[in-house]
């Protein structure tokens, strides 16, 4: 039973949205044209699939190919033992695989005619219906596993067109077709207005992931668009209300704020733990509250920094979804917060919020764009985007928004790379006396990254926070510790070895990072308390005298007097000498025994070899007797 008051209540909230306005989808399309042969030659509709890559502001050519066997796609294509069966040959016009609707989800189709070979994909509907959008699985883990890497454009036609394509190429017709997506989206005048339906929430598996994989990686070319004045983004949030009759229920209470109002799912599916749905309704309208802030100091990109680094440093995962986390984001970029708390009012207030309020009223669709139901949802000069959700392909659709020759360069060219960091380091850890950024600018925009700079390692959350770290961190900037520099002299709290903390030297008293006190050792007695002493305390140190003709010894804290030092010093070096004499006479002695006896054991043996033969001789002597006998 878990989970059914959340599908009860979703329910409870689709009615209600559709007891308020009829739900009207608008499927976008492309023009399908024939070429051949004759008899079917002409214009006809088909629909975007809602994944893949379409060619927006282009077309492209092929022939129809209808497979013998495995018409609907729904298993892989293996070609007996050859892969991309499908592929067209050098010279030849790419295959367009026809398939039938019938089993199977639309994106596994696809996924299978993409890794026959297939260029693109014409899918039969098996119904006299009007067209429809081919989407994404809802819940499909294992779909989403190809979803993403679906690269080809994929289209529905309906049944009757289909049937006569069918037909055709079983009678060995030479069937041309050619999908154009030139007019799919409009272009009224030299800027293109886009937005995107989104959401805070990052626990609803691949969507979420998907959504904000894009977001990093447009970030660069959205802000690009914005700055050039090329474009006018708007971010939009989905939300719902819930039914009078279950306002007061739990369910309701924990998705909704203003009283039922606007509501949003549970993240986890699951009322008794984790987030609730009221959680990412709050985070949706402080998302909003960003962009209308930064609109108002002319800097509506700001919004693309905001969400990203959210979703870098507030994850659900980690437990940092929290209004604590986002004003700290919020305060890197050089916003007001107090701007955005009074953009977001009281959550718990009986009455409309205008934000929200107007978001609601933007979902129904108007003129030539649908109800926005689905989350991710792109709209491009009021036309909702078809196709997958990846850089490249969405700069496709919103640069085929431009007049031909009005686009700018960046439709023209790959090179996106900008600058961020030129501007408030583009809101990241920086230290101004070493000249040391997290700033790091890339193709999707700036990144903060702690930094190794010299050869050494930063370390931090590179948005508020970096310290050196390891060898060679007290070469920049004494690796954040006290330092200090007098009359040429410079002490330093940074300790290259140990646990890394900053530590006060010998000599001073403090806590190492901001402040280092220098300490009296003659007024607090530490040092130079004989009895013949005179001491004075210096910056880092002292200096100890003795009276008369004394000598101070700093080892000892004393003084003696200086002819008992030549005195002891003089001694000193005569029984060095006299230990010197005495080991090499020692050495010669036994260097001249040695060398004797050995001598005396050499001319014995010579004698007694005269005398006495040795065992070998005398074996010979005996072999020789016997043998004359």
């Amino acid at each position: 039973m878990r989970g059914l008051g959340f599908r009860l209540l979703v329910l409870a909230l689709a009615a209600a949205a559709a007891a308020e306005v009829e739900a009207r989808f608008v499927v976008e399309k492309n023009s399908l044209m024939v070429t051949s042969p004759t008899t079917l030659r002409g214009r006809h509709d088909s629909a975007i699939g809602n994944f893949g890559i379409p060619q927006y502001g282009g077309s492209m050519a092929g022939a129809v190919v209808y497979p013998k066997a495995n018409t609907d796609a729904c298993d892989s294509f293996d070609g007996g033992g050859k892969e991309h069966i499908f592929r067209n040959n050098p010279g030849a016009l790419p295959s367009f695989l026809l398939i039938d609707r019938r089993n199977c989800l639309f994106a596994k189709k696809v996924w299978n005619a993409q890794n026959a070979g297939a260029s693109a994909v014409l899918v039969v509907d098996d119904k006299d219906e009007p067209l429809i959008t081919m989407d994404l699985p809802r819940e499909d883990d294992e779909a989403a596993k190809y979803i993403q890497n679906i690269t080809i454009p994929s289209a529905l036609i309906d049944k009757k067109f289909g049937e006569q394509l069918k037909k055709a190429v079983k009678d060995g017709e030479m069937v041309n077709v050619n999908l154009d997506w030139r007019e799919a989206v409009p272009h009224p005048d030299d800027r293109v207005e886009y937005e995107l339906w989104t959401n805070s929430n990052d626990e609803c598996g691949p969507k979420c992931d998907m959504l904000i994989h894009f977001l990093n990686e447009f970030k660069g070319a959205a802000q690009l668009l914005e700055k050039g004045g090329y474009s006018q983004f708007t971010p939009h949030y989905i939300t719902w209300y819930c039914p009078k009759a279950f306002i007061v229920s739990k369910q309701c209470k924990s998705q909704c704020i203003n009283h039922g109002r606007y509501c949003a799912p549970d993240p986890e599916q699951d009322f008794s733990t984790g987030y609730e749905g009221k959680d990412v309704v709050v985070e949706n309208l402080r998302q909003l509250c960003v962009f209308n802030v930064a609109n108002e100091i002319k800097r509506p990109w700001i919004w693309w920094d905001y969400v990203t680094d959210f979703h870098i440093r507030c994850r659900m995962k980690d437990k940092n979804y929290s209004k604590t986390c986002a004003e700290t984001v919020i305060k890197s970029l050089g916003l007001d917060t107090k701007k955005v708390d009074r953009c977001m009012g009281d959550p718990n207030a009986d009455s409309d919020h205008p934000l929200l309020k107007t978001e609601q009223d933007t979902q129904i669709g108007k003129g030539s764009r649908g109800d926005v139901t689905i989350l991710p949802t792109l709209v491009v000069n009021n036309r909702q985007y078809r196709g997958k959700l990846e850089r490249k392909a969405v700069l496709k659709a919103i640069c085929a928004g431009f007049e031909e020759t009005t686009e700018p360069n960046v439709c023209l060219s790959d090179d996106m790379e900008t600058n961020e960091c030129l501007s408030d380091n583009g809101g990241c850890w920086q230290d101004r006396a070493a000249n040391v950024t997290a700033c790091r600018d890339t193709f999707r925009g700036r990144v903060c990254e702690c930094p190794t700079f010299n050869g050494v390692q930063f370390k931090g959350d590179g948005y508020s926070n970096c310290e050196a770290a390891g060898p060679g961190k007290c070469l920049i900037n004494h690796g954040g510790c006290w330092h200090e520099t007098r009359n040429g002299k410079t002490f330093s709290a940074c300790q290259e070895s140990g646990d890394g903390e900053c530590t006060c030297p010998a000599g001073f008293q403090g806590d190492g990072v901001k402040k280092c006190q220098d300490i009296d050792e003659c007024k607090e007695k530490k040092a130079c308390q004989c009895l013949e002493c005179s001491c004075r305390d210096t910056w880092g140190g002292y200096e100890c005298t003795c009276s008369q003709d004394l000598l101070y010894i700093k080892e000892h804290d004393t003084c003696i007097s200086k002819t008992t030092v030549q005195a002891k010093a003089a001694w000193a070096a005569v029984c060095g000498v006299l230990v010197a004499l005495v080991v090499l006479a020692v050495g010669s002695y036994l260097v001249y025994k040695y060398r004797l006896r050995s001598y005396m054991d050499s001319e014995i043996r010579a004698i007694m070899a005269q005398y006495m033969p040795l065992d070998g001789q005398a074996e010979v002597s005996n072999y020789s007797d016997e043998d004359h006998q």
